[in-house]
C-alpha cells in the first residue's frame, strides 16, 4: 500500500482534545492526512489528546493552520472539498469521492458557520440521522464519513485488499 494519503480531514476551530485524538487515531486507520485550522480548544501536548490517540499519535500525518483562509490556500482544486452540517439534505452516501479529496468539519458545540454553510452550500454533505438527536459526536462523524470514503474507494479497486 501507497503511503501516499487517501484523503484529507480538516477540523475547524476543534474544542475537545478526545475526540480530536480519537480522530487522529481514526485517520492513522484510514490513511488519511489531519489538518486542524486554529483556534483550538487545547493544546496539542493535552494529555487527553494524546490519551485518545493513543500509541498511534507519532505515525499521524498532522498540519496546523492559522486560520480557515491560509488552509484553503493549500487546497490545489477547492471543488474536491466537502463541508460536514446537519444544515442540508445532501446525503454523504449519495456524494462520490476521490483520491485526496477534502472532508471538512466544524466545531463540536457549533459546526461550521452559517456563512461558510452559505458559500459552499452545493459542497455540503450530512450524514443521514433516523432517531431522535441533533447530531453525531465529531469522532464518530470522521469515522462514518472516513469509512464511506473507503468503501468507496474499495469499491472501485483503488485500494489494494
Amino acid at each position: 500500500m501507497s503511503r501516499a494519503h487517501f484523503f484529507n480531514i480538516v477540523l475547524v476551530e476543534p474544542e475537545i482534545p478526545n475526540n480530536t485524538g480519537n480522530i487522529g487515531r481514526t485517520c492513522v486507520g484510514a490513511n488519511a492526512r489531519l489538518h486542524l485550522i486554529e483556534p483550538l480548544g487545547f493544546e496539542l501536548t493535552d494529555k487527553y489528546l494524546k490519551r485518545a490517540g493513543l500509541d498511534y499519535w507519532p505515525h499521524l500525518d498532522l498540519t496546523l493552520h492559522p486560520s480557515f483562509e491560509s488552509w484553503l490556500k493549500k487546497v490545489s482544486d477547492p471543488s474536491r472539498i466537502f463541508f460536514f452540517t446537519t444544515k442540508t439534505k445532501r446525503s454523504l452516501a449519495k456524494a462520490e469521492f476521490k483520491m485526496g479529496d477534502w472532508l471538512v468539519f466544524g466545531r463540536e458545540t457549533k459546526g461550521l458557520s452559517e456563512d461558510l454553510i452559505r458559500k459552499y452550500d452545493a459542497q455540503t454533505l450530512t450524514i443521514p440521522m433516523y432517531g431522535p438527536i441533533r447530531s453525531y459526536n465529531l469522532a464518530n462523524s470522521v469515522s462514518i464519513a472516513s469509512y464511506e470514503v473507503l468503501k468507496q474507494f474499495e469499491t472501485h479497486g483503488l485500494l489494494a485488499t
